[in-house]
């Protein structure tokens, strides 16, 4: 039987007029145990349908934060002005939502190869959008459990406000290169996809949709392979893919050509590169 819990939206911070970050923190205080990479269902009563309504989200808080879950959500206005996040958006600080445990296996850390030997690969995590806010979650928990694994965050947006953690995930970087990546070895790069726009007119660094981080071109090696510094394979590196549809199709595009595969399409030993999360 599903429970469903009451929470307080105890912080709201606007990033843009359709993107923010809400945190919630559960009526009797307690944070629930999650893993990262999984997802929350939240709920408000919407007085245009006279009943409460519904969406999961995934969790950019990480579970060792027991003081509050964190989301961030785009307003859904096209082509019809989303329910919940029309309420959502037009909630304060204070305010009562619904919620239901967190769940979700598709985008869990693998942490052992099948032959049960620990999974000592590099981990890549690709988000479009909000689907960053598993990767937040992602970052913060495998640096806080003191996790050696070279990580590399890539986040793909259409505008730079839209870049939602560049502060947490550039401090993350220059903490790894303070600390040494020996002990810490973190690394983020963001895509901006409009760059002829006026309000992109600063943007310096990749330019495109996120899964041109993994483009070849005339075999030389890709962005990606290029900030860490050699070739991916499906011997050294995972990757995590959370976004649209069209961001999953465009990333198996490039690494179903380098011989890699989903963990719902996986060989016959077991083994896989890849895990993904679609919203759309």
């Amino acid at each position: 039987m599903v429970v469903e819990n009451k929470a307080t939206v105890t912080y709201v911070q606007l990033l843009k007029e359709d993107l923010a970050i809400f945190r919630l923190v559960p009526n009797d205080g307690v944070i629930p145990d999650y893993k990262a990479g999984q997802f929350i269902t939240v709920g408000m009563h919407v007085p245009s349908e006279g009943k409460v309504i519904r969406r999961a989200y995934s969790i950019a808080s990480h579970p060792e934060n027991k003081k509050f879950i964190e989301l961030v959500i785009r307003w859904v206005r096209k082509p019809l002005p989303g329910r919940l996040t029309t309420q959502l958006f037009n909630a304060k600080e204070g305010d009562e939502v619904t919620w239901i445990r967190p769940t979700g296996a598709a985008l869990l850390i693998n942490d052992k190869l099948p032959n049960g030997q620990k999974d000592e690969r590099r981990i890549v995590c690709l988000g479009g959008g909000t689907g960053i806010a598993p990767f937040v979650s992602f970052a913060q928990h495998l640096h806080d459990t003191g996790d050696k694994r070279e990580i590399v965050v890539l986040h793909g947006a259409s505008y730079v406000d839209e870049l939602s953690y560049k502060q947490l995930f550039t401090d993350l970087e220059i903490e790894s290169l303070d600390k040494g990546r020996d002990k810490w070895n973190f690394r983020y790069r963001a895509a901006i996809s409009r760059p002829q726009e006026w309000f992109n007119r600063s943007w310096s660094g990749q330019t495109g949709r996120v899964e041109t981080f993994l483009r070849s071109k005339d075999g030389e090696p890709s962005p990606l392979e290029q900030l860490i510094g050699e070739r991916v394979t499906p011997q050294n590196t995972t990757f995590y893919i959370c976004g649209w549809q069209g961001t999953i199709d465009g990333c198996m595009d490039y690494l179903g050509a380098k011989g890699f595969v989903t963990e719902r399409n996986k060989r016959q030993d077991g083994s896989f590169e890849v895990k993904y999360e679609s919203y759309g």
